[in-house]
């Protein structure tokens, strides 16, 4: 089964361009003010009508209010939005009806009762991302270069996401471990905090690629 790859936190045209090029089946475009990858609305709507018909945009947006999510589904018209705040399931559902997007929800992690809570967004979000859970007083609720232990991920539901502390060198063991159908890297193909490098985002979809045949879960 072949794990699809997203590259999250693209703010450039030619990492955008680097990213599709070598496979990138998601780009991540974040909407969050703290972040080093946050990206103006207009930026961000020229990166997505580039990406259009060759790889899905994904909004990645932290706890928004109404307005917000009406400027960004309208503005940027993303193929998803990313829930990576405090989002209830409640939240999520309004944000999905309001857009009629796909909707995403990052759940933090870092022991398996986390795992066991995602079961809340069942029916509401179309795809779960587990990610590192930050750690206590992180201006950034992912991004941080930090992984978990990917094997309490064995045995959640459904098709899902992985994000945090991947890279080219462990991303294979991480999809070995957690069963994942999706890996979402940001820092790990990062020279600096923002600054995308087209030959590690290159490595790294090699990596996943090279995975896909020993992939243990079919669902």
């Amino acid at each position: 089964m072949t794990v699809e790859v997203k590259i999250c936190g693209v703010r450039t045209p030619a990492i955008l361009d680097a990213a599709i090029s070598a496979g990138a089946d998601y780009v991540g475009l974040v909407f969050f003010e703290k972040s080093p990858r946050n990206l103006a609305l207009a930026s961000a709507a020229a990166l997505a009508v580039s990406a259009r018909g060759r790889a899905e945009t994904v909004a990645v947006v932290v706890d928004p209010d109404d307005e917000l999510v009406d400027r960004v589904a309208a503005d940027v018209r993303p193929d998803v939005i990313q829930l990576h705040g405090s989002e209830t399931p409640d939240r999520a559902a309004e944000i999905k009806a309001r857009t009629g997007l796909a909707i995403f929800k990052a759940v933090p992690v870092s022991e398996p009762a986390d795992v066991t809570a995602a079961s809340l967004y069942e029916g509401v979000a179309d795809q779960i991302l587990f990610d590192a859970k930050a750690p206590a007083g992180a201006e950034l609720p992912g991004g941080n270069g930090l992984s978990f232990d990917w094997t309490i991920l064995d045995g959640a539901c459904g098709p899902f996401a992985l994000s945090g502390g991947l890279n080219a060198a462990n991303v294979a063991d991480a999809i070995r471990s957690s069963g994942a159908t999706l890996v979402d890297v940001s820092s790990g193909v990062e020279t600096a905090p923002g600054e995308k490098d087209p030959i590690l985002i290159a490595e790294f979809i090699q990596a996943v690629h090279g995975t896909a045949p020993e992939h243990k879960k079919a669902s």
